[in-house]
């Protein structure tokens, strides 16, 4: 194993905007960072970036694209060396479209990172660091996650299962008593690549589109705050963009007297 007293803060979707803020932030604090993207280019500007303000720092760039199934599991063997601390799955993007008309290979893409690499990235670092104190997974929603936005249905409902399975991995976590904690960002229109990709267009005015809408360091330090809170939620609210940290929103069945007997 990596030897370091500071441990690392592993990043996906890191090459721009929420991740690429995010990792400068938690380079302020000290952290040890993985930084994981498709673009190299982009992953070895923003290691060099970090590294003129902070030379003691390891930083380690994974170009990886996790919408393809082999290779999530590929990078967490990659990466599990390190003693990790903080894991933030903030890769993910978004389609604009209705759902009879949405291209259905973007559609899988989408489904494949958004969901499935989430989910199995969650479930391994969980496995191995349940127990370990001051250990953190932050999983990167969406106010899309809570709200169905028009002709943003399977998007939206890809960020539902997000925030639902990060909220019901916080109750077991804790119902469990373990050290981990698990948390879930949920941010409104933020100016980042998202427009770009959702609407399938080289260009986007989010003036234009939104008008009312956050920066990537702002969604950065909405994340930090979430990180410091004892809170699970971290939630934008989307018709007057304020930010406010909360308990799970979804209901939670624990004391059902229906409930599997185990």
């Amino acid at each position: 194993m990596v030897q370091n007293v500071r441990g690392y803060t592993v990043i996906t979707g890191a090459s721009s905007g929420i991740g690429y803020e995010t990792a400068k932030a938690f380079a302020g604090r000290g952290s040890n960072l993985i930084l994981i993207a498709r673009r190299k280019d982009r992953l070895e500007a923003l290691r060099q970036e970090i590294l003129r303000l902070y030379p003691p720092l390891d930083i380690v760039i994974k170009a990886t694209d996790l919408s393809a199934s082999q290779n999530v599991f590929r990078l967490y063997e990659d990466v599990k060396a390190y003693p990790l601390k903080t894991w933030i799955n903030n890769a993910g993007f978004g389609n604009y479209d209705s759902v009879g008309h949405q291209a259905l290979g973007k559609i899988s893409r989408m489904l494949h990172l958004n969901v499935e690499a989430l989910t199995i990235l969650s479930s391994l670092f969980v496995r191995d660091y349940k127990d370990i104190e001051k250990t953190q997974l932050i999983n990167v929603s969406s106010c899309g996650g809570y709200t169905i936005v028009p002709n943003a249905v399977t998007y939206c409902a890809t960020k539902f299962y997000v925030s639902a399975f990060t909220e019901g991995l916080a109750w077991e976590l804790k119902t469990a008593q373990a050290k981990m904690q698990a948390k879930v960002l949920a941010p409104a229109a933020a100016k980042t690549e998202f427009g770009q990709v959702a609407n399938d267009v080289a260009e986007y005015d989010y003036d234009k589109m939104f008008g009312t809408y956050h920066t990537s360091p702002q969604i950065a330090s909405f994340l930090l705050e979430l990180y410091d809170s004892d809170k699970a939620v971290g939630l934008v609210d989307r018709e007057n963009f304020s930010f406010r940290l909360r308990e799970p929103q979804f209901p939670y069945a624990g004391n059902s007297q229906h409930n599997q007997k185990l």
